[in-house]
Order: C-alpha cells, then structure tokens, then sequence
C-alpha cells in the first residue's frame, strides 16, 4: 500500500511508515457470502481495517514533517476525536466477532457518529471560535458540578472533603489544559446540535435519521429498541406475546455505516493535516478505494 511518511524529528534514512494493507478475500469467502447473502464476514474484516487507519492517523505526532503548522489546541482535539473512532470501533470488533451482541455495538455506534460528525464540523471551518464552542460545551457541564459541590461546601461552612478537593482540581485541570478560563468557557456560544451540524455540512439527511434519530433508539431504550433488541415474539395459543431475547446478531449495515462515516472524517482530517498534494491525494485515495469495497459488499447484502 501507500507509503506514509517520514516522522518529525526522528526522522532518518529507513524510518519510513506505512499504511497496513488492507484485507484479501479468497474467491471461495467471496463465493459463500454470495450464496449466503451474507456478508458480515467481509465488512468485518474491512471494518477492522477502518479502524486501524483511524488508529495510525490518531498517532502521527504533530511535529511530523508532513504536517503543516497545526495549533496545538486542534490537533488535540482531532487525534482525541479520531482515537475515539478508533477505540470504539475496536471495541464493536471485540464484541462482534462472532457475529453477536448487536444490541450493544448499536448504542456504541451512535457514539461513533456524533464524534464523526464533530471531527466534519470542526474542519468546515477549523477555527478557534469552533474549537472553543467545542471543548466550552462539556467544560460548562463540569462548571455546573463546580458550582454544585462549592455550594455544598458552603452549606456545611468546613473543611472540604478529599473527595471534593479532588474532583475540584480535575475541573480545574480540564479547564487548563483546554487553554480556557472559566470566564471564557460561560462566555462561549453553545454548540450546535447535531441536526444542525449535518444541516450546515450539506450531509444528505437521510444520515442524521439513520445515525441520530434512529440511533437514539439504542441510547434510550426506546420501545422500538426494544422489539429490535430486547424481545423475543412468541404465539402462545394463538396470540403473540414478547419474552426476553437472546443474542442478537449484528446488522451488517452496521459495520458499512460506521466506517463509511469515518472515512469521511478521516479524509476530512488528512487534507488538512497533510501540508503536501501527494501525501493527501495519497490517503484519499486509499479512504475512496475502501469505502468503494465496503459500499459494494453492503448493497450486495440488502
């Protein structure tokens, strides 16, 4: 596959990176899940590899000569947003290679898309104001405990508790490391939802229903996630009744789904990072030559 590049500081003669090659098929696995109609096998193996590209680019370090000058408060961000593809996603692998627990990888799914779609927003237009509206939108929830737990404090007139000081200085130490002030984090327009993210991305709406909207079903145990994933229909005498159900395989959309938005995210983050043509055209074309595999093996499927 693609040659990578050469990285920062350590670079010398033969400390060349690659990108891992993607998966083969034999034509005989290709055959069976033609005469099977299924194909969980093949989009797991490249959902796999989706997840390995995301876990490599999260790791280029910011210094790399092929990088352009990235501030340091974005490149933070960014790695922790693709990292976290890239985590999730190997924990979905994990708990799916059997083909099971889909009812669980689906809430992790959702997960998934909201950090895809951030990691899209943030890049339409990578300025500080996004990024503050960004990291602002979680530090303001941590403010809102800091205010609890003071007020607590104050009720009582003594000596917080360790455990008061201790969860007090973590807000304080994300709230630093975020470059911000708790007056700049009160101070931050609110971040946009995701409806409105996608809206502004120009993404055909038909991800936001199927990534947000019906995602939420898994979030929130809604009743159709229920009779997705929870119950079992039985006729008993002649009527139909729900009891608990057991495993519950995995959709192979899912597998798509997911990796086609992080690929998305992905190209998204390589031509910005990536300072030359070559080096951007290359990953691109790496990410188009996957999604086109695992857009054709998921239509062969439906």
């Amino acid at each position: 596959m693609t040659k990578l590049l050469q990285e920062g500081s350590d670079h010398h003669e033969g400390n060349e990176k690659f990108v891992p090659d993607a998966p083969v098929f034999t034509d005989d696995q290709i055959r069976q899940s033609q005469e099977t109609g299924d194909f969980r096998p093949i989009l797991f193996e490249w959902y796999k590899y989706v997840a390995c590209l995301a876990t490599l680019l999260s790791h280029i370090q910011r210094d790399s000569l092929a990088f352009r000058p990235i501030p340091a408060r974005h490149y933070y961000v960014l790695i922790g947003l693709l990292h976290r593809c890239a985590r999730l996603m190997l924990s979905n692998v994990v708990l799916s290679h059997e083909g099971r627990f889909g009812e669980t990888t689906a809430i992790v799914d959702r997960c998934i898309f909201e950090s895809t779609v951030n990691i899209l927003w943030l890049l339409q237009q990578p300025t500080d104001d996004r990024f503050n509206r960004y990291m602002a939108a979680g530090l303001k929830k941590d403010l809102e405990f800091k205010r609890r737990i003071e007020a607590e404090i104050d009720a009582r007139d003594c000596t917080p508790l360790s455990i008061e000081t201790r969860m007090l200085k973590s807000i304080g130490n994300n709230i630093t490391a975020a470059g911000m002030t708790e007056e700049n984090v009160m101070s931050t327009k609110k971040l946009p939802d995701m409806s409105s993210m996608i809206d502004s991305l120009g993404i055909d709406r038909l991800f936001y229903t199927i990534g947000q909207q019906i995602g939420s079903h898994h979030i929130h145990g809604t009743w159709s996630s229920l009779l997705i994933h929870y119950l079992q229909k039985r006729e008993i005498e002649g009527e139909f009744q729900f009891g608990p159900k057991g495993h519950c395989d995995m959709d192979p959309g899912q597998y798509a789904f997911v990796a086609l938005m992080v690929i998305e995210a992905m190209k998204a983050y390589v031509e910005w990072v990536f300072q030359d043509s070559g080096d951007r055209a290359a990953f691109v074309n790496v990410f188009q030559s996957v999604g086109a595999e695992i857009d054709k093996m998921n239509w062969e499927g439906v």
